[in-house]
């Protein structure tokens, strides 16, 4: 599972979107967005550092999203 954080307004979580959504519809891998303003513990730990890209619950990228290294990460487990 693809988990992208992300807030409203965030020019760099559109961008980083853009790359999940391709990814996950060439792997069909789920993916899902979690607003971190809606919750009060994941805005604490990545208010500075969106987008988050996680897959299994591990973190793979913050700000940008690489898609090779997000491709890698699904490969590998």
């Amino acid at each position: 599972m693809i988990t992208l954080l992300s807030r409203p307004g965030c020019h760099l979580c559109d961008d980083a979107r853009a790359v999940v959504e391709r990814v996950a519809a060439d792997t069909g891998e789920p993916w899902e967005e979690k607003d971190i303003t809606r919750d009060e513990e994941l805005l604490r730990e990545y208010h500075d550092h969106i987008p988050v890209t996680l897959v299994d619950g591990k973190q793979i990228d913050f700000w940008r999203v690489d898609e090779r290294r997000l491709r890698r990460a699904l490969a590998d487990r």
